[in-house]
């Protein structure tokens, strides 16, 4: 009988092994691919609010911080860490264990006994146990040593999920800052795209006019040609202002979570005149950014967690103490007491643990010197990123100022050149040159603006401001945007503007 249980064992692991060895890799089908592509593409369209009005700045932040995936990604990642968290607690408490078996066999487990001095039996075989046995227990166990070092494991689990929460923040204040800056550049876009088609045809029709008093000879030739080459400049310039406003659009959709070819219109905002703060505090800037930027937080908890490590480092020296109690069962009927309970203490150490902690030291010790140079690099690294963002907002108020001076004077000109073009005073192709400086000089005060907020987003980011509220999951798209613009619009600087009239005179001369 034991020889045909050997040869049934053994057939049956020939074939186990024939079908694992003929196992075959089999790539993804194009049904599996499509219905990958089918299911993503139904991912990214899924729980979009329908946009039914032009956006402002406050709503396409609502969106991105709802909707961009990046955003959404870190926020999982701060979840995840609180699951960890709450995985970690649970690691704090006691074992609890239930156990329940069956034991039996064909015959009786029996044996005999035999004298050690002249190898006599001594009694009869006999057994203790029933063929069938049914047997269970409920123990619990307790390691003191264990706990220790999981209350150190979930105070570092704790410090993670503060991590994950810093980089959350982190992602969310480039996020708006990214925001702010394709928005203004998305209303550039749509504000000027009118006036430079409209530039590119007076262009067009300025070098067809000049091309022609070449051929006739009406004028010398270096009177039209350099007008010429100035036309060719304006248009270069022209182009490249196409060329950096016509993507605009498409990423602001991007950071709203809008899937690529999404249409939208872009509020326009209010051109009325404001003030701009004409004075920035450098010392008070360096220090909200030394106290508020996330990645000098993060260092800060990564220096906690190693402190928590060199604990749990010189913990492990101490020996381990398991406590032990739990009740049993067992059916056998030859058991005096079927039913009995079990107390029991271990405590072991691991000497050679001894040689292995000084090690482990010193490699904490080195993470910690490693922290402080990160937190010394990254501290020069804030305060260079406050002065550049400080600086480079003075610079683009200083455009503006020069953009809109520059505004005026070609305003000016416009008017005069136009009176003497009624008297017949000054040609056509004069006044059309003048009319299409004019046009380029709104584009770059509109530009100048544009690039007043998107130094202005740099700087809050620099100095890492709050800038999001909180309870975001739990606000509806238009509640975080009235919460957003709550929280905005008492710190945010509005930019100053030409006033209504004197846009209504540019449109009127341009035209």
């Amino acid at each position: 009988m034991h020889t045909e249980l050997s040869r049934i064992w053994g057939i049956v692991g020939v074939l186990l092994t024939l079908s694992g060895c003929m196992t075959m890799p089999s790539p993804v089908t194009k049904e599996e691919i499509e219905g990958r592509v089918s299911q993503d593409l139904r991912a990214l369209l899924r729980e979009q609010e329908p946009i039914e009005k032009p956006i402002d700045l406050y709503e396409a932040t609502a969106r991105a911080l709802r909707y961009n995936l990046d955003a959404k990604v870190k926020a999982m990642q701060a979840a995840l860490a609180h699951q960890q968290l709450n995985v970690a607690h649970y690691s704090l408490l006691p074992q609890v264990a239930v156990n329940a078996g069956f034991d039996g066999r064909n015959n009786f487990a029996g044996g005999g006994a035999q004298s050690l001095l002249d190898g006599r039996p001594i009694l009869e075989p006999f057994t203790s146990m029933d063929k069938n046995v049914f047997s269970g227990n409920l123990s619990l166990s307790w390691d003191v040593l264990d706990f220790g070092l999981s209350y150190i494991r979930a105070k570092q689990a704790g410090d993670n999920m503060l991590i994950a929460e810093e980089e959350r923040r982190r992602i969310a204040v480039r996020l708006l800052q990214d925001v702010r800056s394709a928005y203004w550049r998305a209303v550039s876009a749509e504000r000027l795209l009118p006036q430079v088609q409209q530039l590119d045809s007076m262009i067009e029709k300025a070098l067809s006019q000049s091309q022609a008093i070449v051929e006739r000879k009406l004028q010398t030739p270096l009177t039209p040609l350099n007008y010429r080459r100035d036309m060719l400049n304006i248009q270069r310039e022209v182009q490249k202002l196409i060329r950096e406003l016509s993507t605009a659009k498409i990423q602001l959709a991007s950071l709203m979570g809008l899937p690529p070819g999404s249409t939208f219109d872009v509020q326009q905002p209010s051109r009325h005149a404001t003030t701009l703060p004409d004075h920035l505090d450098a010392e008070k800037l360096e220090q909200q950014a030394l106290e508020f930027r996330p990645e000098l937080r993060t260092i800060d908890y990564q220096k906690r967690i190693n402190a928590k490590e060199a604990k749990a480092t010189l913990l492990e020296l101490f020996p381990s103490m398991k406590l032990q109690f739990g009740g049993y069962y067992n059916s056998n009927s030859f058991f005096l007491y079927q039913n009995w309970l079990n107390y029991a203490a271990q405590v072991s150490w691991n000497l050679m643990g001894v040689f292995r902690v000084p090690a482990k030291l010193k490699a904490v010790e080195a993470q910690r010197a490693v922290l402080d140079a990160q937190s010394l690099a990254l501290t020069m690294t804030v305060l260079t990123e406050v002065h550049v963002g400080a600086a480079q907002f003075v610079l683009a108020q200083d455009e503006l100022g020069n953009a809109r001076q520059y505004q005026d004077t070609q305003h000016a000109i416009v008017e005069h050149t136009q009176s003497l073009w009624i008297t017949n005073s000054a040609s056509d192709l004069v006044l059309l040159r003048e009319k299409v400086n004019h046009v380029l000089a709104e584009v770059r005060l509109d530009v100048a603006r544009a690039g007043v907020e998107t130094a202005y987003a740099t700087l809050r980011a620099a100095i890492g401001e709050e800038a999001v509220p909180p309870s975001i999951p739990d606000q509806t798209l238009s509640g975080l945007a009235d919460s957003l613009r709550q929280l905005w619009e008492p710190m945010t600087p509005a930019l100053p503007d030409v006033s209504q009239e004197r846009e209504h005179h540019a449109t009127t001369v341009a035209h």
